[in-house]
């Protein structure tokens, strides 16, 4: 059964759960903004403003009271300091990521739009908004608003046994409601969108089906086209196994850098995955080695330890392991602690199988086959294998993009083992037949600008709202993931 990874927690190490919240927030459809009734939870969340947006369950169509036709979709405003001067929508990655997953940056956000008012909505399916499974993702429920348990069987049930209602949280619905809401919502001054990840795919269908008034974008981690093969995500494995690479050929040209594996990196890499022993390889997540060292590639601090790793693990050492774990523990934390942040893994799973499974014929043998030629793996291609849900067909809006477009920046990490900065760059110039594009990499970076390189999203992204000369390139030093 797919695990989806909190947006941030790039570590392949084991976290702790967090515990749900023992007072769930009552949400009902409101008609305006008010005082959210968990302002005075967390410091960050002081002053946000919250409401409740009933929508279609499927779109397009007209607005309905009737709770089984529709869904409620949370929206939570962070106000500007003083007069506003117009609104920004943040716009969460996955698919299955709550706008939580913005929280821990507001304070880069704010400088980045600066006087602007900071809105973020819950897709459908995620946080606060109607889930897939209400009673199983709820976050007074035994796991909170993630699956624990007994829970998983009895949400994969009633998805089966409701596969329309499965069907409809696909990613044209859920653009369908991004248009929805911004159109609703709109108040005086520029309206910007920003998306992230899975978050560009959806910005960019939103702007394809709704075609929402708005005066600028900013795509960070673009994801490739969809019609292109090349990169979809049953090859997530070969995009990561790139990078890694190249990582471990920049050791191997550095004296300093060869001295901490022993050696050639790429060469004890290989031997270490070709004999690694059941000691080492039973304190390893899933025992697999290859997707451990994957799953490093996310974060700058933890990729940097792996030339020492490489050689400890050579010699039977896994103290290394202490620090990962520990990095891990602060990661769920800093992203896991609000009620409403765990991802909802039947969201990940329809939606990524449904639109973004180029093969769907892959079977789990292949994918074993496929990984054991490599030497960074992600485990995503196994999870889009008999997911077990309804699944949806590829409509009209597939493959499709806006004809047009208003001003738009995308920031892309040149090291990105995520959505790979090729991919990106092709994106980008089948979007300059739609309007002015302008594409800033981020030298060095991985996924997801906002956190690994706050720096250039902040100078990047202000002289863009601005209206300055844009960045060629982006040369800001990339950061860990924790503060």
């Amino acid at each position: 059964m797919p695990v989806s990874v909190v947006l941030g927690a790039a570590l392949a190490v084991s976290a702790p759960a967090m515990a749900p919240a023992s007072q769930p927030m009552a949400m009902a459809p409101t008609a305006d903004f008010a005082p959210c009734a968990d302002a005075g939870t967390f410091a960050e969340l002081s002053g946000s403003l919250c409401l409740v947006h009933r929508a279609p369950l499927r779109a397009p169509g007209p607005a309905v009271g009737k709770a089984a036709d529709s869904v409620d979709l949370f929206i939570r405003k962070f106000p500007a300091a003083g007069r506003s001067r117009g609104s920004v929508w943040l716009v969460a990655g996955g698919p299955g990521e709550s706008g939580a997953s913005f929280y821990p940056f507001l304070a880069t956000l704010r400088a980045s739009f600066p006087g602007f008012d900071l809105i973020v909505p819950d897709h459908r399916g995620t946080g606060y908004s109607t889930r897939l499974c209400p009673a199983e993702e709820a976050v007074g429920s035994a796991g909170g608003a993630g699956l624990e348990g007994a829970e998983w069987g009895s949400c994969w049930g009633g998805l089966n046994a409701a596969p329309d209602y499965a069907r409809a949280f696909s990613i044209t619905n859920a653009a369908h409601d991004l248009a929805e809401m911004i159109a609703a919502h709109r108040r005086p001054g520029p309206t910007y969108v920003y998306g992230v990840s899975y978050g560009t795919q959806l910005v960019l269908r939103t702007l394809e089906v709704g075609r929402p008034s708005v005066e600028g974008v900013i795509l960070d981690s673009l994801v490739p086209p969809e019609a292109t093969e090349r990169w979809d995500l049953s090859r997530r494995s070969e995009v990561a196994n790139a990078v890694g690479l190249e990582l471990l050929r920049r050791c191997d040209a550095e004296p300093a850098c060869r001295q901490r594996p022993g050696g050639s990196a790429q060469d004890g890499l290989r031997r270490l995955e070709a004999s690694a022993d059941e000691r080492l390889l039973s304190q390893i997540p899933g025992k697999n080695l290859r997707q451990f060292f994957g799953g490093l590639l996310d974060d700058p601090a933890a990729r940097a330890r792996i030339p020492d790793l490489i050689g400890q693990f050579s010699r039977g050492d896994t103290s290394g392991l202490v620090a990962l774990n520990a990095e891990a523990e602060r990661q769920a934390v800093r992203f896991g602690r609000y009620p409403q942040a765990p991802a909802s893994v039947p969201l990940v799973s329809i939606i990524s199988v449904s639109e973004n499974d180029a093969r769907p014929d892959l079977t789990k043998q292949q994918v074993a086959s496929e990984q054991g030629a490599l030497l960074f793996a992600s485990p995503l291609p196994g999870y889009l294998v008999d997911p077990g849900l309804p699944l949806y067909a590829r409509d009209e809006h597939f493959g499709r993009l806006p004809t047009r477009l208003p001003k738009t920046l995308v920031l892309q990490g040149t090291l990105d083992p995520k959505t790979p900065f090729d991919g990106a760059s092709a994106q980008v110039e089948q979007l300059k037949l739609a309007g002015k594009v302008s594409l800033t990499p981020v030298a060095d970076a991985p996924h997801f600008i906002l956190m690994t390189a706050p720096g250039c999203f902040e100078e990047t992204v202000r002289r863009f709202v601005a209206g300055g000369r844009k960045n060629a390139a982006c040369l800001a030093k990339v950061t860990a993931a924790t503060p």
